[in-house]
């Protein structure tokens, strides 16, 4: 079987799901893509001088290494979970599953910071948080795109560059980044969808063995989106748990960390869309350290791509006003788990 090559609107969705076949909402892309980089998430990957595994290696690439993607393209491998490969220019091909499709958009930095703070997302591939608004204050936590924080103040240093102070909700502690690295959210684009369905005909299914979700109104299917639950570390086995649960405890940004990062630990801050089910922190979210979805990965969570966590965020209850860090208890949409 030959390599089928991808529309650029076709490329695109897959670029942000990692898995074809598969019916989903209208997410806002942009077309043709604009400034279309690759961020490697692994330690290290290969790029490859073809779109295969079998290929010969013709670059290691390290975490965090940018590349420029011209293209997409399907696999030979058809028993692969996921078969879509990033093109890079002349120099080669990477699997997408390592790879985060990222932008870099710089913005005009808001000074005027309400009481309140303001919830705004990372729009370029990364920025370092320091612990002082300066460059040559130590570097405290790197920042990816589309997580999200909690801008508390902003400040000018004496280049006139302005920063924004981060707030870190799980240590309750500050840092600094360049403020045009963020973007800063608006109302609208958090506002809830199908919000004449009753929440009592929305429901959530996650097929553990299909590794998808699928969200129904009045029984009928109106999206789904591939998932990573529960996989395999060298620390242990993760499970994803069956059974009926409600998405209860919602908030749109959570700085997750645990464990031995040396060990399968992780330490993730600005984890964005979180919905969580269970009180041991079962959660759906955003991710942006894999773009693997579609096999188990993830140490018990269900991890979609950022803008599926963001669009099931909006479509599910309770709300959260977006002057607001978290709403829970009370009201929530079903979720039913199944193998």
């Amino acid at each position: 079987m030959k390599s089928d090559k991808l529309s650029r609107r076709d490329f695109l969705k897959l670029g942000g799901l990692g898995l074809a076949g598969l019916f989903m909402p209208p997410f806002d892309f942009e077309y043709p893509p604009a400034n279309l980089q690759g961020r490697v998430t692994t330690r290290m990957t290969w790029m490859y001088d073809r779109p295969s595994i079998e290929g010969t290696q013709v670059k290691l690439c390290p975490k965090d290494t940018l590349l420029e993607i011209t293209s997409g393209t399907i696999s030979e491998d058809v028993t692969s979970h996921n078969r879509v490969w990033y093109q890079v220019g002349a120099e080669g091909f990477v699997y997408s599953g390592n790879i985060q499709p990222v932008r870099t958009i710089l913005n005009v930095p808001q000074t005027d910071i309400p009481l309140r703070g303001l919830l705004a997302e990372v729009s370029v591939p990364y920025t370092d948080g320091h612990t002082g608004p300066k460059a040559d204050t130590i570097a405290a936590y790197r920042m990816y795109y589309e997580t999200t924080h909690w801008i508390l103040s902003a400040a000018t240093d004496g280049n006139g560059q302005v920063w924004y102070e981060i707030r870190d909700d799980k240590f309750n502690e500050s840092y600094y980044a360049h403020a045009e690295h963020f973007r800063i959210m608006a109302e609208e684009e958090l506002a809830p969808l199908s919000s004449d369905v009753p929440d009592g005909e929305k429901k959530i299914q996650v097929r553990l063995e299909q590794q998808i979700l699928i969200a129904y109104e009045y029984g009928i299917p109106v999206c789904a989106l591939p998932v990573s639950t529960g996989g395999i570390y060298r620390a242990g086995t993760y499970t994803t748990p069956k059974g009926a649960f409600i998405t209860y405890y919602k908030r749109p940004s959570r700085h997750m960390a645990s464990g031995d990062i040396a060990a399968s630990g992780f330490d993730l801050p600005g984890v964005p869309w979180v919905q969580y089910i269970t009180e041991s922190g079962i959660s759906f979210h955003g991710t942006f350290w894999h773009n693997d979805f579609g096999r188990p990965r993830s140490h018990g969570c269900i991890n979609l791509s950022t803008q599926g966590a963001k669009w099931l965020y909006r479509w599910t209850t309770p709300q959260v006003a977006i002057n607001k860090e978290l709403s829970i208890g009370g009201v929530g949409t079903d979720v039913e788990i199944v193998l």
